[in-house]
């Protein structure tokens, strides 16, 4: 009993560690790249819950899970950085959101998966159609939590730390593409925006965002390629 009180406890801090680190990736200006962080620590916290319940780990089956379970909230945080595009109070309004949602979809997987866990279940017979009900519902709880992480001054401390940690990787990337793009034909440049593009119109025709915001972040867009 002492021991299954022990890893619990383990298991919540690996859950609060990794909320934190995700509101502070959701504070990464650089776009899109934020969500993709936010993935990538998503992915390493049910790394971690694995080991604690010694279940073994499938990178391809996580992420397959992570997907699955974070598709309804995908889009919001999505919007959230794309709304970072907006002139000044953009990159504000935009990082707070994403801040608090990433941190609320990291909080309600973690505890999805506690729960799974903790019933005997493993990485290979999760069923995410069957535990999307609990993800919901732990992820508006995780929204409360996240606010309150936001005001508490060492947690606020450490998510600035994650997001230098994160913004620094995230710039390196971009750069390092930004390169591999130069050596590449326009056409492909091209590409990418027309693609971009369409997930924008996509956010606008879904109610994500208004006609209003999609123009002003269609302009953006263009200008920056």
């Amino acid at each position: 009993m002492s021991n299954n009180s022990e890893r619990s406890k383990h298991v919540d801090t690996i859950i609060r560690n990794h909320v934190i680190w995700s509101m502070g990736a959701g504070l990464i200006p650089v776009l899109i790249a934020d969500v993709f962080a936010v993935s990538a620590l998503q992915l390493d916290m049910i790394r971690q819950m694995c080991k604690v319940y010694d279940v073994d780990f499938s990178e391809t089956q996580g992420k397959a899970i992570v997907t699955s379970l974070t598709s309804s909230t995908l889009a919001r945080v999505t919007a959230g950085s794309l709304v970072k595009m907006l002139p000044v109070v953009g990159s504000i309004i935009g990082g707070v959101t994403v801040s608090v949602f990433a941190g609320a979809s990291t909080y309600a997987l973690g505890q999805v998966f506690k729960r799974h866990f903790e019933s005997g279940g493993t990485i290979l017979d999760f069923d995410p159609a069957r535990l999307k009900k609990l993800y919901k519902e732990q992820f508006e709880k995780g929204k409360k939590v996240a606010e309150q992480l936001r005001k508490d001054k060492k947690a606020r401390k450490e998510a600035e730390e994650a997001e230098k940690t994160a913004q620094e990787a995230a710039f390196a990337k971009v750069k390092a593409e930004a390169e591999k793009a130069k050596a590449s034909a326009g056409k492909g440049k091209e590409g990418d925006v027309i693609q971009r593009l369409k997930e924008l119109a996509e956010l606008r025709d879904n109610g994500v965002i208004s006609e209003e915001e999609f123009q002003e972040m269609k302009k953006k867009l263009i200008s920056e390629f």
